[in-house]
């Protein structure tokens, strides 16, 4: 058996077990022969997905057949499959994952990445959400840009700041190259939500606040994350080499954690010096 014919006989496999696993009750359906409450026939799978039933028949028998996303997507829905499902079903079927649902997008990161940023305390760490609002730092990313913890929530977004906030202009040794880049990753990953209220808000407000935004954005440029060095001139430690990189929590893949660490000894001691310069945390009372 080829990889093709692999690929549609697990998906068969696949959709007839979770068919079988269907609440019928969940669909309004009465029990099959006044006992069994879960499991669905072919001809009701079919018949809620808008489908003949001869080809719903045909994909559980892993035919030649090239069902379309559409059409997968519905009897997902039928099916009850969840995310996780359901992109295991797209990609038997060779297409992407399903885009997730438009939720409100976080103001805070969530409690488990922040211990993982307190964790990182020697370095400057911070979390991002999908419109790159940062809703998370650590203390030694607090030293390195104090204004993190005092610009209002709303301008506390990684590409306004970079563009608006004159500290950042000369915190950032290579400010004109690195914005455009920082751009043109931001142009990659959120292009396809260019529409959506707070990505269209924060570009519009961008096009008005700054000429340089205005020039970058005209460009088009476009560039995948990569990690890199960067160079800060901290107006207390003087000049950081440091390497940027980004995660992505698995439970959580639309959060970027974007950590830096020191690239020689000379950054490793500056850093620290950075943080020995920090207020220690509050305590909570006794």
């Amino acid at each position: 058996m080829n990889g093709e014919a692999r690929r549609r006989q697990d998906l068969a496999d696949f959709l007839k077990a979770r068919r079988g696993h269907v609440v019928r009750a969940d669909l309004g359906l009465p029990p099959v022969g006044g006992r069994r409450t879960s499991g669905l026939r072919r001809e009701e799978v079919a018949f809620l997905s808008s489908v003949s039933v001869t080809w719903y028949t045909w994909l559980e028998q892993g035919r030649e057949i090239k069902p379309s996303r559409q059409v997968l997507d519905a009897v997902a829905r039928t099916l009850r499959l969840s995310v996780a499902e359901h992109t295991y079903v797209l990609a038997l079927a060779g297409y992407s994952a399903p885009r997730p649902a438009a939720e409100p997008l976080p103001t805070s990161a969530p409690a488990h990445v922040q211990r993982l940023l307190d964790a990182l305390a020697d370095f400057p760490s911070y979390a991002i959400a999908p419109d790159w609002c940062i809703s998370g730092w650590n203390r030694a990313y607090k030293a390195l840009y104090p204004n993190v913890a005092t610009v209002p929530a709303q301008d506390r977004n990684v590409l306004w700041l970079v563009y608006t906030d004159p500290y950042l202009h000369e915190l950032i040794a290579d400010w004109e190259a690195s914005r455009r880049h920082l751009l043109a990753e931001f142009r990659a990953e959120v292009g396809p939500r260019l529409g959506e209220p707070p990505i269209a808000d924060l570009i519009g407000r961008l096009l008005k606040a700054s000429e340089a935004f205005r020039t970058d954005w005209s460009s088009g440029d476009i560039e995948v994350f990569t990690s890199r060095e960067r160079v800060f001139h901290h107006p207390v430690v003087g000049s950081l080499q440091l390497e940027q990189h980004r995660l992505a929590p698995s439970d959580h893949p639309d959060v970027r954690v974007v950590i830096y660490t020191p690239v020689d000894t000379d950054a490793a001691a500056g850093l620290r010096q950075m943080a020995d310069e920090q207020p220690p945390p509050p305590t909570s009372p006794d």
